[in-house]
């Protein structure tokens, strides 16, 4: 059997929709959601382990806030992963400017409304990119607001985004030991261009694919490309022995 897929969700924590990743329907593929309550990459770290523990094989794929997951467990070098894949990922938190810092921290003192009318309307503003709405599947702001008021309390909000500013593992991606791909956007105005720089300088075998014409919210507004940058990629670096249709039942 081949690895497994193991797809690590973003800041809002919902498991991902599988069956958009159409390239990957050959592979054993397996979702999440994310806990709630958590306050640091290391204890969502501590429990994706936990949800591929009974895998002798597995591909972590993580995407924005679940790529700094995905990349806090591979540097434990944990016995079973094959490769690893990031999105729109980072090792250290993007938002360097002590306002936008204290902008961001400041939301766990509006909660309610003000959380869903503002917090939320100013996150889905800041993952928004020209192509969003022209991509495979449309993905207006609007979406990405309503994905978070479907999925992501209030209280996770805030310790996610603690953890999003507090986290470093820089001094730590040597550590990571198999072929990593990073999948990035061409216009990310909310991680940038520094943060694949860090992680591709910073894993041994690291390589880069840029999406044109993508931004932030690739994996929803253009599924079919991702996955099949992710299908190329294992392909050639982890094998295909037994990708093949299985017989009708």
């Amino acid at each position: 059997m081949p690895p497994t897929i193991v797809t690590v969700p973003g800041f809002s924590g919902a498991p991902w929709v599988l069956d958009q990743l159409g390239p990957l329907h050959k592979w054993p593929l397996r979702t999440m959601r994310l806990p709630e309550g958590l306050d640091g990459t290391e204890f969502y770290a501590d429990f994706v382990e936990t949800q591929v523990a009974d895998l002798d094989r597995y591909v972590l794929v993580g995407d924005s806030f679940g790529a700094a997951v995905a990349l806090d467990v591979a540097t434990r070098r944990p016995p079973g992963l094959e490769a690893l894949v990031l999105s729109g990922g980072f090792a250290a938190s993007p938002v360097t400017n002590p306002f936008q810092r204290a902008c961001i921290r400041a939301a766990r003192y509006l909660p309610g409304p003000l959380y869903r009318q503002v917090t939320l309307r100013l996150h889905a503003a800041s993952l928004a990119s020209p192509h969003d709405t022209a991509g495979e599947i449309p993905w207006p702001r609007r979406a990405s607001r309503q994905l978070l008021v479907d999925n992501t309390p209030h209280l996770s909000y805030v310790n996610r985004a603690h953890a999003a500013l507090e986290v470093d593992c820089r001094d730590r991606l040597d550590r990571v030991a198999v072929p990593t791909l990073l999948i990035t956007p061409s216009h990310d105005t909310l991680i940038g261009a520094d943060a694949a720089h860090t992680i591709r300088h910073g894993i041994p075998d690291a390589t880069e694919v840029v999406l044109r014409n993508t931004g932030h919210m690739l994996r929803f507004s253009h599924p079919t490309r991702y996955a099949s940058a992710i299908h190329a990629y294992l392909l050639a670096r982890v094998g295909a022995e037994v990708l093949v249709t299985a017989p009708p039942a």
